[in-house]
């Protein structure tokens, strides 16, 4: 049996007219091998098939057959599914459904992640196995193979934090409705995909010739996200002392400075997908929806030419749990607009850190990248670790988490007597801290429902944020999209309490 979502994953970016006039994403074709072997014949072709991985990423289309992981329902749902974000598009029900903590199997958002997923893995096998028959110089061939490796790694990192187990995929002959398996066997195929990616990747790649391009940086911080999501303590260590002790990476003196177009994949930047089209190597670049989704509607109104339609806001509570000069809070909310007669408007907490005014004044749809992966998350992820390896923070947890809010204190010009550094902290007082300091740092970056599941806080912490709004313990995993189940009983049980 063989996939054929796999082939049509594919031609998608390299055929769209074929692609269209194919069925359906499931049915047997024995002909894919043949596919495969007549594809790829070229360094072009096999290029051509790891960008095809890339562009799942970003794809805006949100037709049943392909769409974009980052789009926005990977990081909208982590933000409306827990304290960070409240709905506001009216009659989208299901995106209430996330920040009520009432969503059920049937949800278009949580299908969008699993789908979309699958198909970048789909296509991510295809490049795999295709690679290795092609005639090029073998540094060339790894290092495609590890960025193939690195993108499967994480698409499966993200599924498995999302609905625990789910089906193990690494071949195009894999069969067409494969069980669910088990979550320590997903993490151990992730672990050695990255391993293999870190060991393969370039450290960096020739001026405007990599923007977006898995490194071996962005191997190493992934992979020790994935060991401190297990609570492999140690590993995870080891692993953001690569990246620190690297010198590749570090933070900006100005956290505003994190958000800039033009410093996309600077010295912050791990990996992050790309939404841009000037200057990028891999082709399929879509624009964003981040400040359309997130900017007040007013502003619309106050600036000619810009569209923003406020779907989504961030909670009081986001906003109040910012010290007021902390430079976070200014870069990440619009709370007043100035309009053209002069007045001013009032408007709830929306997130602006997206919009860079300079570069993008029009807001809108953006060519903002999305930050995947910062180096302010290795350094409070090296933090983590360290505390709950020695039970307490070591000086070099403290040195770690600090450097973070250093940065906080700066507000463009000079420092502020804000945010003192942590010290002589408990283990439980300084987790909490920790826990409070990813809030302020990685707004609207995806994080929020996952960090509320590592820390054992989604519970406790929501109801603070949305008064009646109680996760339930099954909360910490989303349920499998009936959609598939319906495809693939194999699928069942489904997750507990759904």
């Amino acid at each position: 049996m063989k996939k054929t979502y796999i082939r049509l994953s594919i031609l998608f970016f390299l055929a769209a007219a074929a692609v269209m006039a194919c069925k359906g994403l499931l049915e047997e074709d024995p002909k894919d091998q043949v596919f495969v072997d007549n594809f790829f014949q070229t360094e072009n072709d096999a290029i051509a098939a790891v960008n095809s991985i890339y562009s799942i990423l970003n794809s805006t289309s949100t037709a049943p057959t392909f769409g974009g992981v980052f789009h926005s329902s990977y990081w909208v749902t982590s933000g409306l599914a827990s304290d960070e974000m409240e709905n506001r598009i009216i009659g989208a029900n299901e995106l209430d459904q996330l920040a009520t903590f009432t969503h059920r199997p049937v949800n278009s958002n949580l299908y969008d992640i699993w789908r979309n997923a699958y198909k970048g893995i789909a296509n991510a096998n295809f490049a795999i196995e295709g690679i290795p028959t092609v005639k090029m110089a073998d540094a060339t061939k790894n290092r495609l193979l590890g960025e193939a490796r690195f993108l499967r790694g994480l698409l499966y990192f993200d599924l498995v934090r999302l609905f625990g187990d789910i089906p193990l995929m690494l071949r195009l002959d894999a069969a067409i409705t494969p069980p669910r398996s088990p979550k320590a066997d997903v993490f151990a195929q992730i672990a050695d995909d990255l391993e293999f990616a870190k060991q393969n990747l370039p450290v960096s790649y020739p001026a405007g010739n990599g923007l977006g391009r898995a490194t071996t940086g962005a191997a190493t911080g992934l992979l020790a996200k994935v060991y401190l999501t297990q609570g492999a303590w140690q590993k995870c260590i080891d692993e953001c002392l690569a990246v620190i002790n690297s010198g590749n990476y570090g933070l900006y003196e100005d956290f505003a400075d994190a958000f800039k177009i033009p410093n996309e994949n600077g010295k912050e930047t791990l990996f992050s997908v790309g939404f841009g089209t000037a200057g990028n190597s891999i082709s399929f670049w879509e624009v964003g929806q981040f400040n359309v989704r997130l900017l007040p509607r007013q502003l619309s109104g106050a600036i000619p030419g810009v569209n923003a339609q406020g779907w989504q806001v961030a909670t009081q509570n986001l906003y109040d749990d910012f010290e007021p000069q902390d430079r976070r809070r200014e870069v990440t909310f619009l709370t007043t607009i100035q309009n053209t007669n002069g007045s001013t408007t009032t408007v709830e907490p929306h997130i602006q850190k997206y919009w860079d005014k300079t570069t993008e004044p029009l807001a809108g749809n953006t060519d903002h990248d999305f930050p995947y992966l910062r180096y302010a998350d290795v350094l409070l992820m090296y933090a983590e670790a360290l505390n709950e390896l020695n039970n307490g923070p070591t000086p070099d947890a403290y040195d770690a988490v600090n450097a973070v809010r250093k940065r906080a204190r700066f507000n463009g010009s000079v420092a502020l007597p804000i945010l003192p550094d942590l010290q002589g902290l408990s283990y439980q007082t300084f987790k909490d801290a920790l826990l409070l300091e990813r809030r302020r740092e990685f707004v609207a970056e995806g994080h929020r429902w996952f960090d509320l599941v590592r820390f054992g806080k989604l519970e406790a912490l929501v109801p603070v944020a949305k008064p009646g709004v109680q996760p339930q313990p099954f909360h910490n995993l989303f349920p499998v999209p009936q959609g598939e189940i319906d495809l693939n009983p194999n699928l069942l049980p489904q997750n507990t309490g759904y």
